[in-house]
């Protein structure tokens, strides 16, 4: 797995929220579902609160967990912003997602956006895979999304740009104008996106004074592949819809799985009912 606790310190966290803005109506599906399913929600990748904290605000338990103390960080620094009520019904957990053990099972365990294409090899998939199916009641529902490799993509080897330059960011602590690129190569032996995102803050007159270079390794994962991992892990796919407003699939878009746990079945092995 990448080391998601170190990748996501320091100014790469303070940064986060405004580089990493999600996909369309990604939260208020999540809110949705996790409304539909009830308290309390787990959510593995809560990151800096993106998620977590609708979610919390719509009257739903949630605990958020993340490998990252800096993420945590900011995540907390929005709660103490909310109602007392909203504070008391959400709960962060430094804990990786390959190995966690909490006292509560959960009616809906999330692992939104990119967290769950951190796992860099099949064992690691299916570790966090398992533990979350632990982690939930008998009838709870696992839901994470991730993009779908696109061909052209693939073909092209490389994904380079500047990010955003459509619109300015500004660094929340500095109010300095910050120029994110991102350059990314598929490695396609390994199925790997392998790169960087490098920050550049900008003073009034327009020079650098500080730069972030900020690596980042996934591992993107095809549509049947997602499906025989949740069936290797114990789960049975209630649905598959390619965007949050629960649309068909469509290859080259997203990946949104609704799964269950398949009662009286192994997990690789391990882990059985």
């Amino acid at each position: 797995m990448s080391d998601a606790g170190a990748d996501y310190q320091g100014e790469r966290a303070v940064l986060y929220d405004h580089v990493a803005t999600g996909v369309e109506g990604d939260v208020a599906f999540y809110v949705e579902e996790a409304m539909t399913s009830g308290s309390p929600v787990l959510e593995l990748g809560c990151g800096t609160g993106r998620i977590l904290v609708p979610v919390a605000e719509n009257g739903v338990a949630i605990v958020g967990l993340d490998a990252s103390a800096d993420m945590l960080g900011i995540a907390r620094a929005k709660l103490a912003a909310c109602r007392a009520d909203v504070r008391q019904r959400a709960r962060l957990v430094r804990a990786d997602m390959r190995d966690f053990e909490l006292p509560e099972r959960f009616r809906l365990v999330a692992i939104p956006y990119r967290a769950f294409l951190h796992n860099l090899d099949v064992e690691d998939q299916l570790r966090t895979l398992e533990r979350a199916r632990e982690h939930l009641t008998t009838d709870g529902r696992l839901i994470l999304n991730m993009f779908d490799p696109g061909v052209r993509l693939l073909a092209a080897g490389r994904w380079s740009r500047p990010l955003h330059d459509d619109k300015e960011i500004r660094h929340p602590r500095t109010g300095n104008r910050v120029v994110v690129r991102e350059d990314f190569r598929y490695d396609l032996e390994r199925q790997l996106v392998d790169g960087a995102f490098d920050y550049d803050e900008l003073d009034a007159g327009g020079r650098v004074v500080r730069t972030t270079h900020a690596p980042l390794t996934l591992r993107y994962v095809f549509r049947y592949e997602m499906e025989h991992l949740l069936a290797r892990a114990g789960f049975r796919v209630e649905a598959l819809f390619g965007d949050f407003q629960r649309g068909r699939f469509r290859p080259g878009g997203e990946q949104i799985w609704v799964a269950r746990r398949a009662q009286g079945r192994g997990n690789k092995g391990r882990g059985n009912d």
